[in-house]
């Protein structure tokens, strides 16, 4: 059986050093050491997430979120060459134009494009106001094909996925 692709969105990397919410943080914890250290599916991020994480004021809390690349050497980076800059573009634009994804939300736009264009599997994320949402995915589903995109992937949380065989 082939590994999921799985985009793993800013917010799966900033769960594993959040205080506020030791919930979310453990099974974000969990999913790492059960899922991502163990190669059960192929996990990828974009430049989006390291530059929300290069933006983070507090430097100690981003270099420990830049460790767990360090930690987790088999999340692989999306690079955007030429044909790929142009489809994510056009579909964040979409996203934005349709207000499917709210303009100060660019970011999430971003990681949504990334993962359409590079056929995610699943978009993983806590963030179920934009992301992790099957409204907003159903939405989102209908503007890629709108744009040629048929591509079936999920936007989901890492408790959906954490239980995976």
């Amino acid at each position: 059986m082939k590994k999921l692709k799985v985009y793993l969105d800013t917010s799966i990397i900033n769960f594993l050093t959040v205080e506020d919410s030791p919930d979310y943080r453990r099974d974000t914890e969990l999913f790492f050491e059960t899922i991502i250290a163990t190669n059960k599916l192929d996990p990828y991020v974009s430049r989006i997430v390291f530059e929300e994480i290069n933006n983070t004021e507090n430097i100690e809390k981003r270099t420990k979120l830049l460790e767990t690349f360090t930690k987790y050497p088999n999340i692989k980076t999306l690079i955007a060459e030429d044909s790929n800059v142009e489809d994510i573009e056009l579909l964040v634009k979409s996203y934005l134009d349709s207000k499917v994804i709210p303009r100060k939300n660019i970011a999430d736009a971003f990681h949504i494009a990334y993962s359409t264009v590079f056929q995610m599997d699943i978009l993983l994320s806590w963030n179920f106001k934009h992301l992790a949402n099957i409204n907003k995915e159903q939405k989102i589903i209908i503007v890629n094909k709108q744009n040629g995109f048929n591509y079936p992937f999920r936007m989901t949380n890492p408790l959906e996925v954490l239980y995976h065989e």
